[in-house]
């Protein structure tokens, strides 16, 4: 069911994005905002957005010296912000090359279950991450005063407020693959832009070194998992 939700949202934020575009085919050619922001070698802009954090836990059916066998997962999404500043170079006609120094401030809940007696714990990581995505955009043709495009890129990400944690403590660097799309909306002063992206997590951000704990029964939670990797779903508005 989570995940689900986790796609009709994005499927509804697609069709936001591109429904603009795909109407204009059917009008007449229009005198054109801003005609030549695009052939700068450089220009910069502004974001603000949303986003969507979870993570994918590899369990291994653990089970301890009690028989006890502990279960993770996170049971439902909260909305974080995002904050940032888009540098854009022009490459080609179609292609830039953007820099894109974003904040997330964010949450991920996961609720453990034991499966002999069903009793459950929970516990709620936050975090702020710092993100410097560095990203292809290839954008179609421009139409009057729209323009579809799709974008791919890889993300170095730090974790600013990592705290000890009693379950799991997550490492706090991380690299993501990102893949995306949105539309350039040119309007008379400024251009507007929505996005939709999807980011995966490349390495293992479980931390398994635990000298922290006191307390041996809480090595459960951290044994019966091999490995966690992070996700996020990001819907970004951009201002140039």
């Amino acid at each position: 069911m989570k995940s689900t939700h986790y796609y009709i949202i994005a499927y509804l934020w697609v069709l936001l994005v591109l429904s603009p575009p795909v109407m204009v085919h059917a009008q007449q050619r229009k005198v054109m905002n801003r005609p030549y922001i695009d052939q700068r070698k450089f220009h910069y802009g502004f974001l603000a957005g949303l986003h969507l954090q979870d993570i994918e836990l590899e369990q291994n059916g653990y089970t301890d010296g009690n028989g006890n066998q502990w279960w993770a997962e996170t049971p439902n999404y909260e909305p974080g912000f995002s904050v940032g500043i888009l540098g854009e170079f022009y490459l080609t006609q179609n292609l830039a090359l953007r820099i894109i120094p974003t904040m997330h401030f964010g949450t991920k809940n996961v609720n453990f279950r034991n499966e002999q007696d069903n009793k459950r714990l929970f516990q709620t990581i936050k975090s702020t991450y710092i993100t410097v995505p560095v990203d292809v955009k290839f954008a179609a043709e421009r139409f009057n005063n729209y323009r579809p495009y799709i974008m791919a890129g890889v993300t170095p990400a730090f974790d600013l407020t990592v705290k000890k944690q009693k379950q799991y403590l997550l490492k706090n660097a991380d690299c993501y693959l990102e893949l995306g799309m949105g539309c350039d909306f040119y309007l008379p002063f400024f251009k507007f832009i929505p996005e939709v992206k999807f980011m995966y997590g490349l390495s293992n951000v479980i931390n398994k070194n635990r000298s922290d704990l006191t307390d041996e029964s809480q090595l459960i939670f951290t044994q019966s998992v091999n490995s966690a990797r992070s996700k996020m779903i990001v819907f970004t508005f951009y201002f140039e």
